[in-house]
């Protein structure tokens, strides 16, 4: 660990300054950090690097930000497969590891090798139109079909492995890996699944028919939706963050991707720490 890239959320209170004293902190142990030019004018250095360029220079990346920032992260390192340390400065923060308070200490536990890394599946989506190719993405999160403005359904046939399923109708389908499954999929009523479940969630929204329910289904499986309705602001999103217009006949293939998330952990924190935690369970 002797290359620190580091990733912010810049509109946080107080990001100036707790970026500073990091940054001198990591400095002092004879740490290069590595900054992109947005995150280094919040403090004033000169030298800057392209984000792209920072997946190819850095042994880490640590992420000062929400969920959010993560993915954006996780996208960015894809295919290096650079560690991330998350310190969570947003909401609810299920992929940050530590909050603010706990930083430095944790940052002494990683320097001295007491972590773990934890694999995450990612999820590569394509979408075909009239036989092209005209958009792909990776994601850590989700893949979602989703409807436009108007409050109508839109339907989509779904295949996998080149058998058919089900044409679901509705206001749409995440597609999900078992780290999504505690974002959109589960305000749709989808599982929480363990995240060493290799499994991907199909979570209907909405669904017209009562009977249509998520559906785990294994992670080494094709998975084909075309959009068979015609709805002139249908979507397809990749992590709830980059957006692509969809026409009828668009066929949106999903599988595994080859390349996987490294989090960093720490020996004291578990999965179930981490759900306790953020959905209050068991409190009074």
């Amino acid at each position: 660990m002797k290359t620190i890239g580091i990733l912010t959320k810049p509109k946080f209170p107080d990001i100036k300054h707790i970026l500073k004293d990091l940054v001198a902190w990591l400095r002092e142990r004879q740490k290069e950090v590595v900054l992109d030019g947005q995150t280094a004018a919040l403090i004033g250095e000169p030298a800057t690097y392209q984000k792209t360029q920072i997946a190819t220079m850095a042994d880490m990346v640590l992420v000062l930000g929400g969920d959010g920032t993560m993915l954006n992260a996780a996208r960015l390192v894809e295919e290096r497969g650079v560690p991330i340390l998350g310190v969570n400065m947003g909401g609810l923060g299920f992929l940050t590891e530590i909050s603010l308070d706990y930083l430095y200490p944790t940052l002494d536990k990683v320097f001295a090798q007491e972590f773990s890394i934890e694999e995450r599946l990612m999820l590569r989506a394509r979408i075909h139109r009239h036989g092209e190719h005209v958009a792909q993405a990776t994601v850590l999160n989700d893949v979602v079909i989703s409807k436009g403005m108007l409050a109508r359904m839109i339907e989509t046939r779904i295949s996998i492995n080149g058998q058919f399923v089900t044409s679901l109708r509705g206001d749409g389908l995440i597609v999900s890996t078992p780290t999504g499954s505690t974002a959109y999929s589960l305000s749709a009523g989808g599982p929480i699944v363990n995240p060493s479940v290799h499994a991907l969630i199909l979570t209907p929204i909405c669904p017209h028919t009562l009977t249509h329910r998520p559906l785990l289904i294994p992670s080494n499986v094709s998975l084909e939706a075309v959009l068979t309705s015609h709805d002139e602001g249908a979507m397809a999103t990749f992590d709830g963050q980059v957006g692509v217009a969809m026409t009828q006949g668009d066929t949106v293939a999903i599988s595994a991707s080859e390349h996987r998330t490294r989090l960093i952990r720490l020996p004291d924190r578990s999965y179930y720490d981490v759900l306790r935690r953020k959905l209050k369970w068991g409190n009074d």
